[in-house]
């Protein structure tokens, strides 16, 4: 039996973004907004993340290319989503030089901003001695 649209983007998009993130997103959901949740795992992660044609990695890069010349609040989210993946933090500083260029050095430095703190954050919880101070 083949996987339906929802199924193949449910699995993508805890692959990408975390099994307790999409969750924490799906636990959320209402009725009001149960609809769209099961839209948007549908259509970006079930039709457009599990297409072939272009790796995962440079999916992520393309939608945190995008989310930061839009300046949308989803970039962190990405950002984080991203070292899933294998993207490295130097990629996306190149990526959003791109975007200073083509989208404004304002939407670039905004995003600059947003990948540095959720980097960081990453990279102290994952190693709870860095960022402290020595004795």
């Amino acid at each position: 039996m083949e996987e339906s649209l929802y199924e193949m983007g449910m699995k993508v998009r805890k692959e990408v973004l975390g099994t307790e993130h999409v969750e924490r997103a799906t636990a959320r959901a209402t009725e009001f907004d149960a609809g769209f949740q099961h839209f948007i795992t549908e259509m970006a992660w079930g039709s457009l993340w599990a297409r072939p044609d272009l790796d995962r990695r440079t999916r992520s890069l393309v939608t945190i290319a995008i989310l930061a010349a839009l300046g949308r609040e989803e970039l962190a989210l990405h950002v984080r989503a991203s070292q899933n993946i294998g993207v490295d933090p130097q990629e996306i500083a190149e990526v959003l030089r791109h975007v200073a260029v083509y989208a404004g050095v304002p939407a670039a430095n905004s995003a600059f901003a947003t990948a540095k703190k959720e980097l960081d954050h990453l990279a102290t919880s994952s190693n709870p001695e860095q960022g402290q101070e020595k004795e």
